[in-house]
């Protein structure tokens, strides 16, 4: 199914460039030989990208979830919430931590959340960050990402689909997927 064309104001991104980004992120990662112990992924954005991370360079995946945009399906910014505790394979977070999500909007988040880590983990020694989008207007800068995207678009990824998707919808969806 074709897509819309991208814009200043929207870029449209298909489930195999969503996965070629991932996979150049996580080159330009492995090119910059910075060594880390985990990966903590801000969920819901960031558990793909970190997914990917974490099989990728065979290191433990930790989550974290964050939410602030729940309105309108997900397309309206309120107040950030911040989980208690962090979901981990193996033991706590510490060392060196890769810290991912799938971009850098307002910057907020990414701030807080540093801040959060700091205050929560003290044997956390080194936090870099590495996100597929990072929005012009952002108040936080990743140490790597794919695109810098100064007209602030809206990025609608392949999964946003299923914001809108509920259960007594499915089976429509489905029949209208093998139709195409």
């Amino acid at each position: 199914m074709s897509q819309p064309p991208d814009s200043d104001k929207h870029l449209w991104v298909s489930w195999d460039e969503y996965h070629r980004l991932i996979e150049r992120l996580a080159l330009q990662v492995y090119d910059s030989d910075w060594k880390f112990d985990q990966i903590l992924s801000l969920a819901r954005g960031g558990v793909r990208v970190g997914d990917v991370l974490s099989r990728i360079f065979d290191v433990p995946l930790g989550i974290l979830a964050t939410s602030s945009y729940r309105e309108a399906a997900g397309t309206v910014q309120g107040d950030l919430d911040i989980a208690q505790y962090i979901t981990i394979t193996r033991g706590t977070l510490s060392g060196r931590v890769l810290l991912v999500d799938d971009m850098v909007d307002t910057g907020l988040t990414f701030n807080r959340v540093l801040e959060h880590l700091k205050h929560q983990f003290p044997a956390v020694t080194e936090i870099r960050s590495a996100v597929l989008w990072w929005k012009g207007h952002a108040k936080a800068a990743p140490d790597y990402y794919m695109a810098k995207l100064p007209t602030n678009p809206w990025i609608h990824q392949p999964f946003e689909d299923y914001d809108s998707l509920r259960p007594h919808q499915l089976a429509a969806w489905v029949r209208k997927g093998k139709e195409d």
